[in-house]
């Protein structure tokens, strides 16, 4: 219960396995709908369905001795420092992401602001009714079945709907371009009609040449973080 009903020790105690279990795999595993620390403290079946996984995929070669005996000092020290590294790397690679998004995503909102596209409140958009007036743009929103990083009614009354993507290898790039955003764009024109939507994604990083002419062919409008004039003009564009 001490562990399971901590954020952080839980967290911890998915790196005791090998490869570490995220959040997501360790529900499905456990067959747990939760991981809360209420819904753990307050339901010992599930909590021990939980203890159960993770240890039944301890990482044997960092805990030589798990269920065997007590660990040497030397032992536990090199345990603890080698899961200290791999859960700091992991931690470190999340907040890569997520800060090259969040800046991302701000530049974005900045170049919309200067060709006098305001931000509106964030909104769920399930008949293009429902999406910013024209000449206006809103956050995260749920747009269809799909949730977008920016929505932008263009001044032709056209749905402008795009994914912020930063990817640090050409390996990430499929995963973040064709297997996310290039999906998404293929959802959102079923449901809201080819004519009255523009799926498009603005990348940052390194991305294969392949993935990017892979997402161009569904129809993915793509624009660089470091050339967002190519972005505004083609909003201002949409006056005509």
């Amino acid at each position: 219960a001490r562990v399971l009903g901590s954020e952080a020790l839980l967290e911890a105690f998915r790196y005791l396995a090998a490869p570490p279990i995220s959040s997501d795999d360790l529900m499905v595993l456990a067959e747990a709908d939760s991981l809360s620390p209420r819904a753990l403290l307050e339901d010992p079946t599930r909590a021990r369905r939980v203890f159960g996984t993770v240890l039944q995929a301890i990482d044997r070669r960092r805990f030589p001795w798990a269920f065997l005996r007590a660990p040497a000092a030397e032992e536990r020290a090199a345990a603890v420092t080698a899961s200290t590294a791999l859960l700091a790397t992991r931690r470190t690679e999340t907040d890569r992401r997520s800060e090259g998004k969040t800046a991302q995503e701000a530049a974005v909102f900045a170049a919309l602001a200067g060709v006098g596209v305001l931000r509106e409140p964030a909104r769920t958009i399930r008949t293009l009714d429902e999406a910013p007036s024209p000449g206006r743009c809103c956050g995260e929103s749920m747009l269809g079945g799909r949730k977008a990083d920016v929505v932008v009614r263009l001044h032709d009354r056209r749905v402008l709907a795009l994914e912020c993507k930063v990817s640090n290898s050409a390996t990430n790039s499929i995963k973040r371009l064709n297997n996310d955003a290039a999906v998404k764009a293929g959802q959102w024109l079923r449901e809201l009609g080819t004519r009255q939507l523009v799926p498009a994604a603005v990348l940052a990083g390194v991305f294969k040449l392949r993935n990017l002419l892979d997402a161009q062919a569904a129809q993915l409008t793509l624009w660089w973080s470091h050339d967002l004039g190519a972005l505004t003009r083609f909003v201002e564009g949409t006056r005509e």
